[in-house]
């Protein structure tokens, strides 16, 4: 390797030893032995415990737990892939950094990549991957515990720059980069990210789509089309086995086309409207992009705020702390931090609009505003309600305000090829000072006026004005709310001035380097060093210090209550818990046992039905028996009129972690003999039915099983069966039938997969309550089992062995061709 090849190298390595610096020191606690603190990390553990156990002791996917949601299958949860092997090579690409250094450093990395592809000088392609991996979502989602999203955004960058790169002419390299990327990214298994990502593909393409035609280079464009659908197909085909058990549960889950009949205009043939939208981004709120805390920052308490609250007279101080008056102000339920893409990154971006050429700005500028609008949501609901109800898989997904990921990528993106164009030629701010000015005046400019007059904006949510602002005439609570105002307009004015000073110090060096007082290589760091000082100390408002503890702490963040130990001492092997303290958003009942509730965002759809329609009233109604100083008669009484819990076998119930749980004498059973049947016709009659189940002497049926129910109904008799053996995927039963009869079991009813063996003979069984499963017993003695053997996986994990061989063979062939055929070019 001779000494010019060296020289060229060296910013390479050095953007890379670049990263991994900037990671330590960012994410520094990690060289302390401390691990991160995620949330949904927690959530996570306790989620997945049955199978990481299951796992462990028989080395083999159980593709199903029930220690969620009375039972649900694996692969939204945890499920390994084994012939999958692109996972092996994204290790490769991390390094062997610690968490979640590594996430850091995919994000500088990928983009890194992209701006390479574009020929972008290496030494600003460095100082533009801090600037998309310093984008403040992108850490908070860290913090958060996001990881899967984290992983897809990563991936997004170099996609894009293999796309790019293959319709430019290099038809090999650019469909190695893509293949590689997008077969990662899709085996990060975050599929809405990877939606929002084929939008923003779509509208790109779209643009250089118009730059073939007017270059007449279109046989460029078909080839290139070509080459990038075969290299997709290859980046799915490793993921098959993933990508067809999600298709195939979507549509059972509550992203797939309920088939209750509640609220038509509010339905879609995916997530309900109102759920879809509930996190919407404000349309004042998009400021954040370019002044962070427009609308406040985490949904923390205000009073937390020392230097805001030296705002507020003394007096009424302590009114504020003691009422928890957020700091966040937004009409969002709740905010982990705001979306900053940083200011001199908007200032940037907007010159780029005037100083790039090509059309490809005018695709990200397309992106862009489409980001915005999709964000605003329920603020929005014309576009919002088209792209539902029209727009292919859309309403498959939640929490539209994170569609400001493109922006994300976009924003960063015009703006690096802006600075670029400076660089390469820097006089052209001197030629274009108007389109500099029109710049400086949307985004310094407006932060400079929004710091002087604040009152602007509005400083309380839509809540808080229905809450406080009633119209009566109240002197103490105006000037409480004044005090509010105050403290909260301290907040938004500082980040106001400080976005001001950064885009104008950058103007500053921008005209220096214009002028020739500075060179080029000064100019980038000074660029990058500015970037840091902007979006370095915005992100350690949301991950810092605070936020890493004990390593034995993170790993093990479920302790078991007084509660818990007495339930464990039960010896049957399949009852279910019920924690009566927000059920549906917590997980860590599943860390010990099987449990009611849980925190899932992709739940069966028909087990969100239960809670949404019966067993949230049934917990009220529990949680009410259990104030005024109940009786023993009382709770049971409240115990025996909750047929939804007591059909799934809901044996306890933790009403205080310290003390005794609520033994239940109603619970059903894992299975029981039911002695009549009440057919209906569609699902809003079944599910109204089970209000009115005297006991588990009556079981609801659909008509549709009705050929698979024809035996006569028998009252009780001597007939017996019980659960013998337990396993997540495998139930074992023994019966002793005195005249064939229908059994009812308290397991959650899913077809596409679960398969019901008599004495080792596979048999049809049917769903009944709704959410449940029954069996048709013949007379005698017999072995019953439940066995969870999808065949989906077995077909997909055969497909995805030979994609993982071929995608393999392709790399290592592109590999040989551009890097041992011909000199390899550095640019």
């Amino acid at each position: 390797m001779n000494t010019v090849l060296l020289k060229k190298l060296v910013p390479y390595f050095a953007g890379i030893l670049l990263f991994i610096g900037l990671g330590f020191i960012f994410l520094n606690p990690v060289l302390q032995g401390k691990k991160l603190k995620q949330h949904d990390i927690a959530v996570y553990k306790a989620a997945s415990k049955e199978i990481q156990d299951y796992r462990a002791k028989y080395n083999e996917e159980p593709l199903w737990t029930n220690s969620m949601f009375g039972g649900m299958p694996a692969y939204q949860i945890s499920t390994l892939y084994p012939n999958n092997w692109i996972k092996k090579i994204g290790k490769i690409l991390q390094l062997g950094l610690p968490h979640p250094v590594n996430i850091l450093f995919l994000y500088f990395l990928g983009f890194f990549i992209l701006l390479l592809t574009l020929k972008v000088d290496p030494w600003l392609s460095a100082v533009g991957a801090i600037a998309f991996a310093f984008s403040s979502y992108f850490i908070i989602i860290i913090e958060a515990g996001h990881n899967t999203k984290a992983f897809a955004l990563a991936y997004m960058a170099p996609i894009i720059g293999g796309i790019l790169l293959t319709f430019r002419g290099k038809y090999l390299l650019g469909a190695a980069i893509t293949m590689l990327f997008a077969a990662l990214e899709i085996s990060a298994n975050h599929l809405q990210i990877t939606y929002y990502l084929l939008l923003l593909i779509l509208i790109l393409v779209a643009f250089l789509l118009v730059d073939h035609l007017k270059n007449k280079t279109m046989l460029r464009f078909y080839k290139a089309s070509i080459i990038l659908t075969f290299a997709a197909v290859l980046a799915v085909l490793p993921n098959s086995t993933n990508l067809m058990l999600t298709q195939e549960y979507s549509a059972q889950s509550m992203r797939g086309k309920s088939e209750l009949i509640v609220n038509e205009n509010n339905q879609t043939s995916g997530l309900d409207k109102d759920y879809a939208t509930q996190w919407s981004y404000g349309i004042p709120e998009t400021w954040s992009l370019l002044i962070p805390n427009i609308k406040g920052g985490a949904s923390g308490a205000l009073a937390a705020n020392e230097k805001a609250m030296n705002e507020v007279d003394p007096q009424y101080r302590q009114v504020i702390a003691q009422n928890y008056i957020s700091g966040y102000w937004g009409n969002q339920p709740f905010m982990s931090g705001p979306t900053y893409a940083g200011a001199i990154i908007m200032f940037l971006f907007l010159l780029g609009l005037f100083i790039v050429k090509g059309n490809l700005k005018w695709g990200l500028l397309l992106a862009t505003l489409l980001s915005f609008a999709l964000a605003w949501g329920k603020n929005l609901m014309p576009l919002t309600d088209f792209f539902m109800d029209y727009v292919p898989l859309y309403n498959k997904f939640r929490a539209v305000s994170m569609t400001l990921i493109i922006a994300e990528f976009t924003i960063p993106f015009l703006a690096i090829l802006a600075i670029w164009e400076l660089i390469k030629n820097p006089k052209l701010i001197l030629e274009q000072k108007k389109f500099a000015a029109i710049s400086f005046a949307l985004t310094g400019g407006l932060s400079l006026l929004f710091y002087l007059f604040p009152g602007i904006f509005s400083f309380f949510s839509d809540l808080e004005m229905e809450q406080f602002f009633s119209g009566k005439n109240n002197p103490q609570l105006d000037a409480i709310l004044s005090n509010i105002e105050l403290a909260r307009m301290s907040i938004f004015k500082a980040d106001a001035i400080r976005s001001f000073f950064f885009i104008s110090l950058f103007v500053i060096a921008l005209f220096a380097f214009a002028f020739r007082k500075i060179t080029k290589y000064p100019f980038i760091a000074i660029f990058g060093v500015l970037l840091i000082l902007d979006l370095y100390p915005v992100n350690k408002r949301y991950l810092n210090e605070g936020n890493f503890e004990r390593a034995r702490i993170v790993e093990q963040p479920y302790q078991l209550s007084q509660a818990d130990k007495l339930i464990l001492q039960d010896p049957d092997p399949d009852y279910r818990v019920l924690n009566l303290n927000n059920p549906f958003n917590d997980a860590s009942v599943s860390y010990f046992h099987k449990s009611i509730g849980g925190y899932h965002s992709a739940k069966l759809g028909r087990y969100q039905d239960l809670i949404d329609h019966l067993l949230i009233k049934e917990i009220n109604q529990i949680s009410q028996s259990l104030q005024n100083q109940p009786t023993e008669a009382s709770i049971a009484q409240a115990l025996a009129e909750v047929p939804a819990l007591n059909m799934l076998n809901t044996k306890y119930i933790i009403y205080n972690p310290s003390a005794p749980p609520l033994t239940n004498p109603a619970a059903y059973g894992s299975v029981w003999f039911p002695e009549r049947i009440i057919w209906v016709n569609n699902a809003n009659e079944e599910l109204e039915q089970i209000n009115s189940l005297s006991g588990k002497e009556e079981i609801i049926i659909d008509n549709r099983f009705k050929e698979l129910v024809t035996i006569p109904m028998l009252p009780a008799d001597s007939s017996s069966i019980y659960l013998e053996s337990y396993l997540p995927n495998h139930l074992v039963y023994k019966a002793n039938i005195m005249e064939e009869r229908v059994a009812a079991f308290s397991e959650i009813y899913y077809d596409k997969g679960w398969d019901a063996f008599i004495d080792g003979v596979k048999v049809d069984y049917f769903r009944v309550n709704y959410t449940l499963r029954g069996l048709i017993i013949p007379k005698g003695e017999h072995l019953i089992e439940f066995k969870f053997e999808p065949k989906t996986y077995a077909l997909g994990e055969r497909i995805s062995l030979v994609g993982s061989i071929i995608l393999l063979l392709a790399l290592l062939f592109v590999a040989y061709k551009e890097f041992f055929q011909k000199p390899k070019e550095i640019n």
